[in-house]
């Protein structure tokens, strides 16, 4: 029988780059300057893309131990929280540029507030994504395709 390894990201790179965000969103909205948030932006852009966060990818040189020896996040919640929050910061760039600043800070505190209880220990993201998956897969058995 084959052995199943959980393909994850070790629990303090996924809070490093909680963490940057929430910087970056406190940052651009303190200063009014929503260009700060181009680098969480593209560091998720480049996650999803190429699956290869460069605040991650930074982040992992400070590991003190393999990463296998973390607790590890689960891949796809990373990356469905990834997508939702670039797009939101993204929305939140948007908005400032096309001069609507009361969007921009209320996508930027969506994005805010997920971060943040998030690190709090709470994966918002995850449970909708959880969510989103049993009603995918109830779908699935009401029209017998499981």
């Amino acid at each position: 029988m084959a052995k199943y390894t959980f393909q994850g990201i070790p629990r303090p790179l996924v809070r490093t780059n909680q963490t940057f965000i929430v910087l970056s969103v406190i940052l651009a909205v303190i200063t009014h300057f929503y260009w700060i948030l181009l680098l969480p932006i593209l560091a998720g852009l480049s996650g999803i893309l190429f699956e290869k966060n460069f605040i991650i990818l930074i982040a992992k040189s400070f590991l003190k131990k393999k990463a296998s020896e973390y607790v590890l996040e689960d891949k796809s919640d990373l990356r469905f929280n990834q997508i939702i929050a670039t797009a939101l910061l993204s929305a939140s760039l948007i908005s400032s540029i096309t001069n609507h600043p009361i969007l921009a800070i209320i996508f930027a505190a969506f994005v805010f507030l997920a971060a943040s209880i998030a690190l709090s220990g709470f994966c918002i993201g995850c449970w909708i994504h959880f969510q989103l998956r049993q009603y995918k897969y109830r779908r699935q058995v009401k029209k017998g395709l499981h």
